[in-house]
């Protein structure tokens, strides 16, 4: 019945699936209705059925558009209201990005359709699953990798979820679709067995990453340290400004007094010192002094290089008995440096970000430490990258993410970047600070729970405990590469069993 309908009306099937893909982003932070994630995905399985692939690359592309369009419309402001590009540039090159994501879903659906002919479980349980993850992870590193909104990001308050710290937040993404591919085949059985069978496999994965979530992988590596985020919330169209400098360091230096309560660590976020370092040394060199009196540490985001190289770092520093830097290793296509330079030099005549030319730091950098403690950094965009965070394990017994989701205003974006973030804690098993400049800062637990949250768009110190920890979860150790393997296989045995089944047709 629901296949003679998509086939009588395509054009309405069509438009139920962009209308699905566009609720899917209610799975997501701030909206965290994570079944969604799973049974919004049937109805693109329906969709595909008795589809060409062509029609089926389509739908698979009107559900990315509807994904995307809805959960990274964000670019827009960041591009417009504060990058002063115009409107329909701006309107432009944001549709441009969500094309290019929605290509994705696209290539899904149009190979699934041509590979696994027949709408059955091989299509839905092996070939279905196996290619959106692979084609999620691709995403996570071609043309310098943009995976926002991966499917596994949904799953963070899901017992789904607990599967992280194994097989990170592809592997989680792989049972959100294999969920979703057993519904679909749970529908369509004729028979009573198939159905309750395929229940007691439904029941097994989830229950599996309930218990698996039950165990611990790390331990206390020393006493719990005292940490102060400062929140600035300084505004975007005022933080380059040199006219408030000064108050901007005040602000941020009021707010770090002890007689405020006493921290072991004060982490200001990214860029709160709106200068270049060697600008400003004199400042940096009397809050050491300062940090050094009240036996504290500050780690705080601010650019270092210098015109005479041309050479510049976003960074963070660490302010205490000794001065260190990190500097960005993975850097923000067109926000901090220009892909393709001689193409996209036009890019530039459109849009005015500050501090937009960096150059990325060294693969391999010294860890910082805070609170007597080897901590791991990443500065904004990085934390997108689990492949990245876990190169400061197993040394880093904590962790900490500074960020300006100031440029994204009252959007999802931040909100998507702390549950981003979360899902980094998870998979490392480690504490993590996060500081922004103007919401949503952080302290999250080594499950990814959020112990205190401050509020957006105020200027506060968000206080707390963080647990230095140490040990290894199996995705800290071997990251990636055994849910791609997997993944690989799975696809390759849905292929094998699929050419079979058509053979003996």
């Amino acid at each position: 019945m629901m296949n003679e309908f998509a086939q009588r009306h395509p054009f309405i099937t069509d438009l139920l699936v962009f209308i699905a893909g566009a609720l899917l982003t209610l799975a997501f932070a701030p909206f965290n209705l994570w079944p969604l994630a799973i049974l919004l995905p049937v109805v693109l399985l329906w969709s595909w059925e008795g589809a060409t692939p062509r029609r089926a690359a389509l739908r698979g592309g009107l559900f990315g558009l509807g994904l995307f369009g809805f959960g990274i419309y964000w670019i827009f402001i960041s591009l417009h209201d504060y990058g002063n590009a115009p409107a329909p540039f701006a309107a432009l090159a944001t549709l441009l990005v969500v094309l290019f994501m929605a290509l994705y879903p696209a290539v899904a659906g149009g190979l699934l359709v041509r590979w696994g002919p027949s709408p059955g479980p091989i299509r839905g349980l092996l070939l279905f699953p196996a290619l959106w993850t692979l084609l999620d992870w691709v995403r996570s590193w071609f043309l310098t990798g943009f995976p926002w909104l991966a499917l596994g990001y949904s799953q963070t308050d899901s017992p789904l979820g607990q599967l992280a710290p194994y097989a990170g937040v592809f592997g989680v993404g792989w049972a959100v679709l294999f969920s979703a591919g057993l519904l679909w085949t749970l529908i369509k059985a004729g028979h009573w067995r198939t159905r309750l069978n395929g229940l007691g496999v439904l029941a097994i994965l989830w229950l599996g990453a309930w218990v698996l979530g039950n165990i611990d992988w790390v331990e206390p590596a020393g006493t719990p340290l005292r940490i102060a985020i400062v929140q600035g919330n300084i505004a975007q169209d005022q933080k380059w400004q040199p006219s408030v400098l000064d108050e901007t360091l005040a602000r941020y230096v009021e707010l770090s007094l002890p007689e405020h309560g006493h921290s072991d660590v004060i982490v200001w976020p990214e860029t709160a010192i709106p200068i270049f370092y060697e600008d400003v040394r004199p400042f940096i060199g009397a809050l050491a002094r300062r940090a050094q009196q009240d036996h504290v540490d500050y780690v705080t985001g601010l650019p270092t290089g210098s015109w005479e190289t041309s050479v510049f770092h976003n960074s963070v520093a660490s302010i205490g008995a000794t001065l260190n830097f990190y500097h960005k290793r993975r850097l923000l296509p067109f926000g901090e440096y220009l892909p393709l330079r001689g193409f996209f030099l036009f890019f530039r005549d459109w849009v005015t970000i500050p501090m937009a030319d960096f150059t990325p730091g060294d693969r391999d950098q010294p860890l910082l430490r805070a609170g007597g403690q080897p901590v791991g950094v990443s500065i904004c965009f990085e934390a997108v990258f689990g492949s990245e965070i876990r190169r400061a394990l197993p040394d880093a017994t904590w962790l900490i993410n500074v960020s300006n989701d100031a440029w994204f205003k009252d959007s999802t974006a931040p909100h998507q970047h702390l549950q981003i973030a979360r899902m980094r804690a998870l998979e490392m098993g480690r504490y993590m600070a996060r500081a922004t400049n103007t919401g949503v800062s952080a302290i999250l637990d080594e499950r990814g729970r959020i112990r205190i949250q401050g509020q957006q768009f105020k200027s506060d110190v968000i206080r707390g405990e963080v647990q230095p920890l140490r040990g290894l979860t199996p995705y800290a150790r071997w990251g990636d590469a055994p849910s791609v393997v997997l993944m690989i296989v799975l696809l390759v045995t849905g292929l094998f069993l699929a050419r079979r089944e058509l053979a003996t047709a």
